[in-house]
């Protein structure tokens, strides 16, 4: 099932607005409707969160391995605004996108920016086709590029994922030598979801407690919280 970010933020938030939290949080209740929207990866989403940190590394991958394409939005989770946002900031730089999932942002990237290279913890061979980008798997919470290789990182709809939420904003800025951009979801954190996101940033504390307070840097309500946040070296 393949939804726009705009209908699929419609959807969430009727669910989250209009059910108390104790039936939003139950599986009764909810399991019936991940099974309409993901089939027979529902059950993969619903125990997502409870298994996750036990993972390895490899174990986590295999999980994004196992559901890809089951996800319920479209090609990418980015709304308009917060993508002309990123273009905006990224025009005529060279860019690294971690987080890449299909390739939606970094192929509109690659029309403005000077160069661009997408990473995500796996990378399908259709993405790996597009053309314009370089694409690398590679782990959001330990890149393999020195230090300072980009003028501007962007990670959208990522940093929700990760198991070590700190060690990948580490890594984001590690790797940035003007910009870091980041894109999180708005989203009130219930146990049954419709994505497997493992952290939630539905305030801009939530935010401002991982990322800081850093001079200079922008954050914005665009539908979900845009980041953006110089370098300082």
């Amino acid at each position: 099932m393949n939804l726009s970010r705009e209908t699929s933020l419609r959807i969430r938030n009727a669910l989250d607005n209009g059910l108390p939290a104790a039936v939003r949080d139950s599986r009764l209740v909810m399991m019936p409707l991940m099974r309409l929207a993901l089939g027979r990866h529902a059950r993969d989403f619903a125990e997502f969160k409870e298994r996750a940190f036990d993972l390895s590394r490899e174990e986590f991958a295999d999980f994004y391995r196992r559901i890809e394409g089951s996800e319920v939005h479209g090609p990418t989770d980015l709304n308009a605004a917060c993508a002309q946002a990123i273009l905006d900031v990224v025009h005529g730089r060279t860019v690294l996108e971690v987080g890449c999932g299909r390739g939606w942002l970094a192929s509109r990237m690659a029309q403005v920016a000077g160069h661009v290279t997408a990473s995500d913890i796996i990378v399908s061979e259709a993405t790996a086709a597009i053309a314009g980008v370089d694409f690398t798997a590679a782990d959001a919470e330990a890149l393999p590029w020195p230090d300072r290789s980009f003028d501007v990182v962007v990670s959208t709809h990522t940093l929700e994922h990760v198991q070590d939420l700190r060690a990948a904003l580490g890594e984001l800025r590690r790797v940035a030598r003007e910009h870091v951009v980041v894109v999180v979801p708005k989203e009130r954190p219930f146990r049954y979801t419709f994505n497997p996101h493992l952290h939630f940033f539905p305030y801009p504390w939530s935010w401002r407690a991982v990322a800081g307070v850093v001079p200079g840097s922008r954050l914005e309500d665009l539908g979900d919280w845009f980041y953006s946040e110089p370098v300082h070296a």
